[in-house]
């Protein structure tokens, strides 16, 4: 994996424990030599995380909607900051960029770029690894939420099985470079319920 797009909010969240674990995110991928693709901004968990790669020697490359620049405030000492003029262009190209997806805690923006990426796997449009860095349980009730797709019949187990997790950013990435897309596809049929 040489390039992962990072998910994640443009605040910080009430615990420390978020924007520790977002830099440490950054400092991982530089150690591992991995390009961080992310939204390009320098606040809240997406700054933190670009801290810990551009602080770590590492290679940050921004994605930043040209109306989201003066409130997100780009980041200043990129690698690369490619700006576009539409949050679909913005998705699109990160995807490009990326062999990856990391999603860290984060609002609505988080949850709806990280359910695109994973429906577009879920299609057939790429073959990535999807995976939520799940600190201190952010996610457990998403994760729940899945689980009751499956068993309403709504989202087969298979492409639940897509969806890669752990609390812990080492194991998280041991898990997407095993990943092997699944080959079924989405379609649910009266049978299968």
């Amino acid at each position: 994996m040489k390039s992962i797009t990072v998910f994640c909010g443009s605040s910080f969240g009430t615990e420390e424990i978020y924007k520790e674990q977002a830099y440490l995110v950054g400092k991982t991928f530089a150690k591992e030599n991995i390009r961080l693709i992310y939204g390009g901004a320098n606040v809240g968990l997406m700054g933190a995380v670009a801290d810990g790669v551009i602080e770590n020697e590492g290679k940050a490359i921004g994605v930043l909607p040209h109306f989201l620049q003066s409130k997100e405030i780009a980041h200043t000492n990129l690698t690369e900051l490619i700006l576009v003029e539409t949050m679909h262009e913005r998705k699109t190209k990160m995807n490009e960029l990326s062999d990856g997806v990391i999603v860290l805690p984060g609002g609505y923006g988080t949850l709806e770029e990280f359910f695109e990426m994973i429906t577009w796997a879920q299609l057939g449009l790429h073959k990535k690894p999807i995976a939520i860095l799940n600190i201190n349980g952010f996610y457990d009730d998403l994760i729940k939420l899945v689980q009751t797709m499956v068993d309403k019949g709504f989202l087969k187990q298979i492409n639940q099985e897509m969806l890669l997790v752990s609390d812990a950013i080492d194991e998280l990435l041991e898990k997407m470079r095993n990943y092997k897309a699944p080959t079924v596809g989405k379609w649910i049929s009266k049978e299968e319920v």
